[in-house]
């Protein structure tokens, strides 16, 4: 009779608990898993804020904040090229986001909307460019940008990283604008548009969560990128940011302060882009792997 009536008792409170709701235990549980990984997320960050304020005889304790000064701040503005760094990688990552969005927009379109010879070979061409390492390609295109006079030029990092980035975000917006229907080309014909006119003037406007997408992903990759960065360009003045940051620790110094106060710096652009395209980032991701 206990058995039964304990049995009853827990069909009873199974069945008042309303469909999709989790038990306290459960609750708990996924909160407290969700704060772990926060805490795991954000403590990094929150590590390279912290060591940024600390002086260099203790950049490399585990202190969390000791005697705090911005004097590392101070001398990557007034002492170093940093200035210098952050002007050629704005130029570089502008240029490659601009050109990057335009030439995946319209290579996206075309092969969306228009059959014409070499299409396939086209796209398997973009699809297999990336699966080519780094390190692979650094040598050959090295050598491609000497033979052309654009090595320590910004020009032959904007061409290398629209190399990177023209391939995976053409795929993307072909994907994207698959979504976009095609009755809206035909109306702009019968208006009297031609192809380029239909594209500019009524499906872009629509691709704008796409681009956000491509934006964000050409930017990414020419602000942050290291190899090429460091393979390309000499001299401090003409480095980019993430070639300056090397120059902090090297086999004979070492500045943690300075290189991670620098780290503070880059990432704060990247952050400002982020938020302005975040809410087209996920509408623009997935509708553009919603079809291929």
């Amino acid at each position: 009779m206990v058995t039964m009536s304990t049995a009853k008792t827990a069909r009873t409170a199974t069945a008042a608990r309303p469909r999709g709701s989790r038990s306290p235990l459960a609750s708990v549980s996924l909160h407290g898993t969700l704060v772990v990984a926060a805490v795991i997320a954000v403590f990094p960050v929150l590590w390279i804020v912290l060591t940024s304020l600390k002086p260099a005889k203790h950049a490399v304790t585990t202190d969390f904040v000791k005697e705090p000064t911005l004097s590392n701040y101070t001398y990557l503005l007034e002492q170093s090229h940093f200035l210098s760094w952050f002007a050629n990688s704005v130029l570089v990552a502008g240029i490659t986001t601009v050109l990057g969005v335009f030439i995946a927009a319209t290579t996206g379109y075309a092969v969306s909307r228009f059959k014409f010879p070499g299409m396939k070979p086209l796209m398997w061409t973009l699809l297999i460019t990336q699966m080519f390492p780094m390190a692979i390609l650094i040598v050959p295109l090295y050598n491609l940008m000497g033979d052309l006079g654009l090595l320590n030029q910004p020009l032959g990092l904007i061409i290398t990283y629209l190399t990177i980035a023209v391939p995976f975000c053409a795929w993307m917006m072909k994907g994207f604008f698959d979504t976009i229907p095609v009755e809206i080309d035909e109306s702009g014909r019968v208006d009297g548009l031609n192809p380029f006119g239909t594209f500019w003037r009524l499906i872009l406007p629509l691709a704008k969560p796409g681009l956000a997408v491509t934006g964000f992903y050409a930017f990414i990759t020419a602000w942050g990128e290291v190899a090429y960065a460091s393979a390309f360009m000499v001299g401090e003045e003409n480095l980019t940011l993430a070639g300056g940051l090397q120059t902090f620790v090297t086999q004979y110094t070492s500045n943690w302060g300075a290189m991670s106060a620098a780290s503070v710096l880059i990432a704060i652009p990247a952050a400002i882009f982020f938020v302005f395209a975040q809410r087209h980032l996920v509408a623009g991701m997935t509708a553009g792997a919603t079809k291929g």
